[in-house]
């Protein structure tokens, strides 16, 4: 049976920059099922979901419900849920944890400044193995669940990382996908040994661009651009470059890329289409998605 993974796959649709955009991410637990708009179809209050969904709008913040891998049953109603807030950009990442007795408690959140990178000392300081995110709803999209929870149940047996499965990553036609954190890179088609290769780099503090979707704090021409600029030098360290993005109209954007050494980049890209049309989730009709193409990269 064809999927769409299948499809994009024999179409060879580039990975690079497809990450879905934030700036910080804030992640729930929520174990037990969940629908294809999770925030208000699961066993969490779905008011409280919309609440929260409005709070982060326009923030850079992206909510996401997590679980461990494996059985989803529910929580015990005297159980703490783990709450996981990640700031991803380049020199300034960071990742705060906290547990809360009652969900509502995250309507005191002040989204706008968690989207700017100024965490307040939430909670505290997560230390030790890198998160894996790992987009397992099958009620969103097929691909997500055949092939991404068993991809979760083994990096969680390995040992590699601490592993949750997630509710919405984007690009369901590249799974199975995975944010890690703290640096916020995505990453898709993945099988077990190149998650595991992926973790291990982000362990010490590098990315792995082969199966790379992007840094999510940038927006995708300035994915498009870092990649390029990686795929140019062999760069891999994850905090060595930052961007800056202009808008140059009609689909194109220039993006200046600076590495931590001082050396600088002009990248020139272009919005495009992936032809022929085909469905960007399993059930969907048949389009043509959008994809960044670089058309150059320049020292200066």
């Amino acid at each position: 049976m064809s999927t769409c993974t299948t499809l994009s796959r024999e179409l060879t649709e580039p990975l690079a920059a497809t990450a879905a955009t934030a700036t910080t991410w804030v992640l729930v637990e929520q174990a037990g099922p969940w629908g294809a708009k999770a925030l208000t179809e699961s066993h969490l209050d779905p008011e409280l979901g919309r609440t929260l969904d409005r709070a982060a709008a326009g923030t850079g913040v992206r909510i996401a419900l997590i679980r461990r891998p494996g059985r989803h049953a529910d929580l015990r109603p005297e159980a703490l849920r783990q709450v996981i807030v990640a700031h991803t950009r380049p020199g300034a990442s960071w990742v705060r944890r906290m547990s809360v007795a009652d969900p509502a408690e995250l309507r005191a959140l002040d989204f706008t400044a968690l989207g700017a990178g100024v965490h307040g000392g939430l909670g505290s300081e997560h230390v030790g193995d890198p998160i894996a995110l790992v987009c397992t709803n099958g009620r969103r999209d097929q691909c997500c669940a055949v092939l991404g929870r068993p991809l979760a149940a083994e990096l969680a047996s390995a040992g590699h990382a601490e592993v949750w499965e997630v509710t919405h990553l984007g690009g369901h036609r590249f799974s199975p996908t995975m944010l890690v954190l703290p640096f916020g890179y995505a990453y898709g088609r993945l099988s077990g040994a190149a998650a595991k290769e992926v973790l291990t780099a982000t362990a010490n503090g590098h990315t792995v661009p082969e199966w790379s979707r992007g840094r999510s704090c940038w927006e995708r021409p300035g994915q498009a651009a870092e990649q390029a600029v990686r795929g140019l030098t062999g760069e891999t360290g994850a905090e060595e470059l930052t961007l800056v993005q202009r808008a140059g109209g009609e689909g194109r954007w220039a993006v200046v890329v600076t590495h931590r050494d001082g050396r600088r980049w002009r990248v020139s890209v272009v919005a495009g289409v992936s032809e022929p049309p085909r469905p960007e989730s399993c059930g969907k009709a048949p389009g043509v998605p959008v994809r960044m193409d670089v058309v150059s990269v320049e020292a200066f």
